[in-house]
């Protein structure tokens, strides 16, 4: 079972309000946050059709630069929405798999595929939200 996942496990960073995290992704993250997606297991092409391309993450780290607050953004929506499957699947393979199976409701994509949108992000949250209270499974 999983043993309470936490945003700051997926990111790297602590946030104790909804207020920390709008700064977080208004200042942007260092690129070696990425990592932890990695070692929370999602793959590299997950990360880069959601979060970031390869391109522009090699530029990134050229330079010494943080990820935008656009691609934070993305990178905080992958991990509250991983969070968030965690607690509902009970482990983190189960929610892994959730993630990445074709879904009709969502027009045969992924959940995961839909996270690259702040309307995808919440399409995907509220499936989650209905099957935790067995309205959907």
């Amino acid at each position: 079972m999983a043993t309470n996942p936490n945003i700051s496990d997926y990111i790297g960073v602590s946030a104790s309000s909804q207020f920390d995290l709008a700064k977080i992704v208004e200042n942007g993250l260092p690129t070696e946050s990425l990592a932890l997606l990695k070692e929370k297991g999602l793959t590299s092409t997950e990360i880069a059709e959601i979060v970031i391309s390869p391109r522009t993450l090699k530029h990134r780290k050229s330079r010494g630069e943080q990820l935008s607050h656009e691609e934070t953004d993305r990178l905080v929506r992958v991990a509250r929405i991983a969070v968030l499957a965690e607690e509902v699947f009970g482990t983190r393979e189960k929610a892994l798999g959730w993630l990445r199976s074709i879904n009709k409701r969502i027009g045969d994509r992924t959940p995961l595929s839909m996270l690259n949108s702040d309307s995808g992000g919440r399409l995907v949250e509220n499936m989650l939200w209905q099957i935790d209270e067995g309205i959907y499974t």
